[in-house]
């Protein structure tokens, strides 16, 4: 399956349906006075966050949505049927931005979570309801409400608990496959991580998810490289994992430019948590590899933990520190409700 994280879509409620002007007309009643039904309600459009996605793709072939407007009132005050709700499911993790990207409309952080997002127009007044003392037999009618109409950006920003960030080739995708089911593209040349990549990771009877983006270089606030248009898939870790490769060039000028690179992107992922791995330690002299070291966390003023992704050693120590960054568990969110006997209930909608 393709992997898109954006798409423009267009959206239209449905509008009201107009109101009936009948009278009624039976055998032997005279003067039988008005007797036109309200037009139905027009459609809602509706978004609705679904587990078990994580794409947009279904949107680059279905742009266009358009609710049904409401059926027309008739005689007999019968009132005109509601127009079919459009249920839009996206991935959780999914924004609706207004089309200049300056606002967000909606935010779809839980599965389950629902958003009327255009409301239908209401149905029309039949002519029935016009009658007064005065006006006994009225001719006018109301033609409905119109509908609400609008193109929107989705964007998905993928949700985990942390996030992987280095240079490219630093082993970002070695170290997801080490230690999830993820099975991400590893090869010796950049950017072989094209998309962001997902992985569950099972550790000392706890699970988190780890994601994956490809790698920054410099300038890539100003779209060198692929950019740093993945870093929104990151905005909502708890934490960020910053691999260097220690068998780089410069692996204190790589943990620089990346860092320079989160405060360019802004979003405050400089000021996340950061817990900071030295990689391909396996590849290296032991007394290099503690020079590095040190020149690393006096650049950090944090711990840097040695580790090799190929073969790892050390990932069990990185894994405890993640786990100890990201905190306990959530407990869900309980909502409240009423059954159908008018009591009370719970529930959960994860």
């Amino acid at each position: 399956m393709h992997f898109l994280d954006q798409a423009k879509i267009f959206v239209r409620s449905g509008a009201g349906g107009p109101g009936a002007v009948a009278f009624r007309r039976e055998k032997f009643i005279e003067y039988g006075g008005p007797n036109g039904g309200n037009g139905g309600k027009g459609g809602d459009i509706v978004f609705e966050a679904v587990a078990g996605l994580n794409t947009l793709i279904d949107f680059r072939y279905t742009q266009h949505f358009r609710a049904p407007r409401g059926t027309p009132g008739a005689g007999q005050n019968m009132t005109g049927a509601g127009g079919e709700d459009i249920v839009i499911r996206v991935p959780v993790g999914t924004q609706v931005l207004s089309e200049d990207k300056e606002e967000v409309l909606a935010d779809f952080t839980v599965p389950g979570q629902r958003v009327v997002f255009l409301r239908g127009g209401d149905g029309g007044r039949g002519n029935a309801s016009y009658k007064t003392s005065t006006n006994r037999t009225p001719r006018q009618h109301g033609t409905g409400w119109p509908y609400e109409e609008m193109w929107v950006w989705l964007r998905l920003k993928l949700l985990a608990d942390a996030g992987l960030v280095g240079l490219p080739n630093a082993g970002k995708s070695t170290f997801i496959n080490a230690v999830t089911n993820a099975k991400a593209k590893v090869g010796d040349y950049p950017f072989t991580t094209t998309r962001p990549q997902l992985g569950v990771v099972s550790h000392k009877n706890r699970e988190f998810v780890v994601a994956d983006i490809p790698g920054l270089i410099e300038g890539a606030a100003e779209g060198a490289g692929i950019g740093d248009r993945f870093l929104g898939h990151i905005e909502r870790c708890k934490v960020l994992l910053h691999l260097v490769d220690a068998s780089g060039d410069d692996p204190l000028e790589a943990y620089r430019v990346v860092r320079a690179e989160l405060e360019n992107y802004g979003a405050g992922l400089i000021d996340k948590p950061e817990v900071i791995a030295l990689n391909k330690t396996d590849v290296m002299e032991a007394d290099i590899v503690e020079m590095l070291l040190n020149e690393l966390r006096e650049e950090s003023g944090a711990e840097v933990f040695p580790i090799s992704g190929a073969t790892s050693a050390g990932v069990e120590g990185i894994l405890d520190k993640l786990i100890e960054a990201i905190g306990p568990v959530e407990a869900a969110p309980v909502k409240r409700d009423i059954d159908d006997e008018g009591n009370q209930v719970e529930w959960s909608p994860l």
